[in-house]
């Protein structure tokens, strides 16, 4: 079955709404010596690097960034065809007492926020823990709601987003993808 698929935000777009998460975070974290930015394997490592050189352009807060791999704390690993590759988390600062903001490229059942803050942990104990995110679809199966969002969807069943980074994927988009219905 072919899949359809449309455009939710365009490279332009996804700038511009990484321009607003980093508005926003520098916004909320004003006091801040520094902030930790945590992206999540895969496509949060490079929405947080795109967020902290934003940060880093404004001035202001110093900006760390780390890498996050929740595949081992993932509750949903027996339904991939194929087990993620291990990447390893990678937090070369303290983060007791510090601010951190976990970023991920898209916020659905709220699974993927619930492993990460496992694996942070492991790390430290944070003052604070805030999450951004690319695109929140609606739809959580856990409490957690993002505190900095770019764009708020609510999609049908069997509608997908896909964010791509050029840094992982070649490209910059973000499409919904809908599996077409059978005839």
């Amino acid at each position: 079955m072919p899949e359809l698929v449309r455009t939710l935000m365009t490279k332009d777009d996804m700038d511009d709404g990484i321009q607003v998460l980093a508005d926003c975070i520098a916004a909320a974290n004003l006091d801040e010596e520094s902030i930790a930015l945590v992206g999540i394997f895969t496509r949060g490592v490079p929405l947080a690097k795109r967020i902290a050189a934003k940060i880093e352009n404004m001035g202001g807060s110093k900006v760390l960034v780390g890498t996050i791999d929740i595949t081992q704390y993932r509750d949903d690993l027996n339904t991939f065809q194929m087990v993620p590759k291990l990447e390893g988390s990678d937090i070369a600062f303290d983060l007791d007492g510090l601010n951190v903001v976990l970023c991920d490229e898209v916020i659905y059942t709220g699974r993927s926020v619930r492993a990460a803050l496992e694996e942070l942990l492991n790390f430290g104990r944070p003052k604070r823990v805030q999450l951004a995110v690319l695109v929140d679809r609606c739809g959580r199966e856990f409490p957690v709601q993002p505190d900095f969002t770019a764009l708020k969807v609510t999609l049908a069943p069997g509608e997908r987003v896909s964010v791509r980074f050029e840094e992982v994927d070649g490209q910059d988009a973000c499409t919904v993808q809908t599996q077409a219905s059978p005839r």
